[in-house]
């Protein structure tokens, strides 16, 4: 069985009196999901998260502490997938999507993500995130 890890963030920003999160629609698939990618040599989770982040939206995030979740999977056939993510707050918000992974990118009110996001897991992550995010924004 083979091994895949890639690391990422659900990352938020307060605007004009709402929580918002950044949603990515991936071309390959359609579905809409966070930002993530997998670990390069040398890197930390912290740092393969923003570099990914980054490098997906051009949103750059500070990672707030006390959040980590694992979502494992296995995206074919004897291959198991580990995709670490964090909770990051957004410092700037206009975005640039890579356009080669990214078909769209969208700032989502928090309470209408559920709506967007096409698996159950994401969905679980922003129900896990929720409480933490509150007390930040």
């Amino acid at each position: 069985m083979g091994y895949e890890k890639s690391c990422g963030a659900v990352v938020f920003r307060r605007y004009h009196g709402n929580t918002e999160l950044l949603l990515i629609k991936h071309t390959a698939g359609g579905h809409w999901s966070f930002p993530k990618g997998h670990v390069e040599p040398g890197e930390t989770e912290e740092q393969t998260a923003v570099r990914e982040v980054l490098e997906e939206t051009g949103i750059r995030i500070d990672i707030c502490p006390g959040y980590r979740e694992v979502v494992r999977y296995s995206p074919r056939r004897d291959v198991q997938k580990d995709v670490i993510y964090f909770l990051g707050r957004a410092r700037n918000y206009d975005f640039t999507p890579q356009e080669s992974e990214i078909a769209r990118i969208r700032w989502v009110e928090m309470s209408l993500a559920h709506s967007f996001l096409s698996y159950d897991n994401d969905k679980q992550l922003v129900n896990r995130a929720r409480p933490l995010i509150r007390e930040l924004v």
